[in-house]
Parts: structure tokens; C-alpha cells; sequence
């Protein structure tokens, strides 16, 4: 990284991530590494202009209290001590605390504002050409925004010597399959395999209506098919990922409890024998969406609605139909059609329909009909641990109820889901 770096040393801060972010925000660089970082892996860091020690609730490891080694006080970069027993706790107002950080960063240490994504694209193109010298790369293309960004950059990088596998497991909301395949076979002319892995998958989750069950098969059935399509491809030394900044820091550090462990976090089946490129493993999730933006994807594709990574399968409650399921993807584009038109797009965290494995007496045509409910669920979060509900205007709600219950096969009632997180969750499953 050429550009200007503070460091963060975690002394059991819990805001570390929203520091880093700060600090990025100013146009300076920032990452978080343990609070006993040794002296050869501290000077092994690039430009690094400054340090801030952010002390938390967290201090305490052990019955301990920890703090960083002498050479970090006695470094040549300034050393900012943070939150450490009443010592420099931030401003709680938002221009407060920018106005503190800004005098450290840029008064105290002299760092420059070299940290964007033109800067950032062309150090990682520079990295990734380095790693990979003239070796070919394989990426698992989902279509999500990280792996999107991940292709795109590597595309960028090293062209031809990138193949993407794109599964399609039949979980993906309607066209995103055309959409990963319009995009980067034929307009970015990737190396690109398509796996219609569809009856493959439902066939396997067919009466599974345990959520935990139907999240383990559509698992492991993706490595399967995965691993199937790699062995079919000779030469390939590199496999690349999405991991973000989120998933590293998720998984937790020595101060750090793990929130969630992640799948792309801590190796790979040993047998696969590949090393791993990572372009992304040091952005927050705007800087990737950002990213992607800067390579010319398409915004459908960067600001895609956050998505299970069993896909609709949690979403099509207990034991998966395909006639369930083709009702949950026209009723969740429908969704996304109006969400759209009423400017709501951009305005709403979340959005998506939920099918249940049940039906309700119906009238349709002057006729009965035994058919099942659409649940609609609308949310806002800054960090998903929490969320609430959103307002949606009742003719918008009309107009969805009325779509759905007139275009999609099977349907004859649609509900809203009032119940933020707590006592609900985000999924259904």
C-alpha cells in the first residue's frame, strides 16, 4: 500500500471498526491489528504515519490488563492513548470527534490524503499481478456484491487468466442468473462457467423443512458442485474470494469476542491445494460497493439488497416446492418493482417476500381457492443487530397486494410484517 497509514492497536475498544472508518472517511488509510503486535510486524508496515491506542471494556484479558510494548511509545510515529481509564475518551458529537481525529491525523502526524479507490484499484491491480505472476485464478461468482467486485478486479488485473463458476442453485431472485452471465461474459468477456445446478439442488433439499438442515445441504452441495467444476480445470493455482474487512473483524481477536464465524474466514478443504487472493479482505462494505462502482459495474449489481447466502431457500418456509418457490421469486420482483417506483430503493435496509408452508381459503374469479399467503418484510438497521419497521404508505402496500394476488400463481393474500428485531429477526429462518 503506498498510501498514508494509522494504525489502530486494540486495547479492548468495541469501536474500533467505526475509528477505522472515521479515519478513512478524512481520505486517510486506517487498519486495526492486535494490541500486541510485535516490533518486526510493526515495522514491517508501510507508511505508517501514526498510532492510536483505543482502550475499551474489553482492557482485561486474563485478569489482566493489556497494553501495547514500550517500542510502540517509543516508535518514531506520534501515539495517540484513547479511551484507556478516562485518558482522551472521543467527542460524542459527530463534528467533535471529526475535529479530534482530524488534528491528530493531520496536525500531529502530517498524513496525506491519499486514500481513494482510483489509488486503492491500482495498488491492488500492482498486488494481485505480483501474487499471481502468470497463473491462472478460480472464483466462485455467486453474483453478491463481493464477489462481483472481487471479478471485476481481477479482470481488471489479470484478464483471461481469471475463470469464474457461477452455480446456479435455483435460489437466486428472478434474473440475477442472466444478469451475472450478461455482465461479465458479455460484457466484460470473463472466462466464465455456468453450472445449472437447479434440479441438483432441489432434489436433495425435497422434504427438508429443518432450517438448519436446509442451510447445511445447500452448503455443502455448493462445495460439491464447486470442487467438481474445479477439477475439471488444469493449471489452476490461486483461488480468490470476497472476504471484507467485517468478516475479519467478525471473527473475532484476542480482545474481540467472534460475533459469527465466517465461511471464508480461516482456510480452505486442504485437498483443493490452492492459496488464496484476497483484494478486498481490508474494505468496509461501502468501500467495496464504492469499488465496484469505480470498475464500472452496474449499480443493480454494487447496491444489491443484502441476501442469505442460502438464498431463497430460508426465505420459502419449511420444506422447499418448486411451485412455493417460482411464487416467492415473482413476488419478491414484484416487491423490488414497486419498493423502485415509490423511490423506496435506496430508503429501505432490506426488502424481500417469505412464503409459508401453509394455505388459506380464497376467493378468486367468484370461486374458492385453498391457496398460500405472501408476507411481506421491510427493515432498517445500521448494523443488524437491531432493527424497525418500515412505514411503507399504504398505496404502495395496495398496489404490491394487488399485483401479487393478481400476477402470481397460488396466491391469494399478502401480509406485512410489523415486528422489528427484537423480538423478530431479520429472516424468517
Amino acid at each position: 500500500m503506498k498510501q498514508d497509514m494509522i494504525l489502530i492497536l486494540d486495547l479492548g475498544s468495541e469501536e474500533n471498526p467505526r475509528l477505522a472508518r472515521e479515519i478513512r472517511a478524512l481520505g486517510v488509510y486506517s487498519e486495526i491489528y492486535p494490541h500486541d503486535i510485535t516490533q518486526e510486524e510493526l515495522k514491517a508496515l508501510p507508511n505508517v504515519r501514526g498510532i492510536i491506542l483505543n482502550g475499551g471494556p474489553n482492557c482485561v484479558v486474563d485478569g489482566v490488563e493489556i497494553d501495547a510494548g514500550d517500542y510502540v511509545y517509543n516508535g518514531s510515529v506520534p501515539v495517540l492513548l484513547a479511551g484507556v481509564k478516562g485518558k482522551h475518551p472521543w467527542p460524542t458529537e459527530a463534528e467533535e470527534r471529526k475535529a479530534a481525529l482530524s488534528r491528530f491525523v493531520f496536525e500531529t502526524c502530517g498524513a496525506k490524503t491519499n486514500w481513494n479507490m482510483e489509488n486503492f484499484i491500482a495498488d491492488q491491480v500492482e498486488l494481485i499481478r505480483r501474487q499471481v505472476g502468470d497463473q491462472k485464478v478460480l472464483l466462485a461468482l455467486s453474483g453478491g456484491v463481493d464477489s462481483s467486485v472481487v471479478a471485476a478486479l481481477l479482470i481488471k488485473a489479470i484478464g483471461k487468466q481469471l475463470t469464474c463458476v457461477h452455480v446456479n442453485h435455483g435460489l437466486l431472485r428472478k434474473g440475477e442468473p442472466e444478469q451475472v452471465v450478461a455482465v461479465f461474459r458479455d460484457q466484460m468477456d470473463a472466462n466464465l462457467v455456468y453450472v445449472d445446478a437447479v434440479d441438483r439442488f432441489l432434489d436433495k433439499l425435497a422434504g427438508v423443512a429443518d432450517p438448519e438442515q436446509k442451510r447445511k445441504i445447500i452448503g455443502a452441495e455448493f462445495i460439491r458442485v464447486f470442487e467438481e467444476e474445479a477439477r475439471k480445470l488444469s493449471g489452476i493455482r490461486f483461488l480468490a474470494q470476497g472476504t471484507i474487512y467485517p468478516d475479519i473483524i467478525e471473527s473475532g481477536t484476542k480482545t474481540v469476542k467472534a460475533v459469527k464465524s465466517h465461511h471464508n474466514v480461516g482456510g480452505l478443504p486442504e485437498d483443493l491445494g490452492f492459496q488464496l487472493v484476497e483484494p478486498l479482505k481490508m474494505l468496509f462494505k461501502d468501500e467495496v460497493r464504492a469499488c465496484g462502482v469505480a470498475l464500472g459495474l452496474p449499480d443493480s449489481m454494487v447496491y444489491r439488497q443484502p441476501f442469505p447466502g442460502p438464498g431463497l431457500g430460508v426465505r420459502c418456509l419449511g420444506a422447499i416446492t418448486r411451485d412455493r418457490l417460482e411464487a416467492l421469486r415473482e413476488s419478491d420482483a414484484i416487491l423490488r418493482e414497486e419498493f423502485a417506483a415509490a423511490g423506496l430503493a435506496g430508503k429501505v435496509w432490506q426488502y424481500f417476500t417469505v412464503v409459508p408452508d401453509f394455505k388459506s381459503v380464497g376467493v378468486r374469479d367468484g370461486a374458492r381457492t385453498f391457496d398460500w399467503p405472501v408476507i411481506l418484510r421491510a427493515v432498517n438497521t445500521v448494523d443488524a443487530m437491531t432493527a424497525t419497521i418500515e412505514e411503507v404508505p399504504w398505496p404502495v402496500l395496495g398496489r404490491i397486494t394487488q399485483r401479487i394476488t393478481g400476477e402470481v400463481a397460488g396466491v391469494n393474500r399478502v401480509l406485512y410484517d410489523l415486528t422489528p428485531k427484537p423480538s423478530g429477526t431479520i429472516e424468517w429462518e
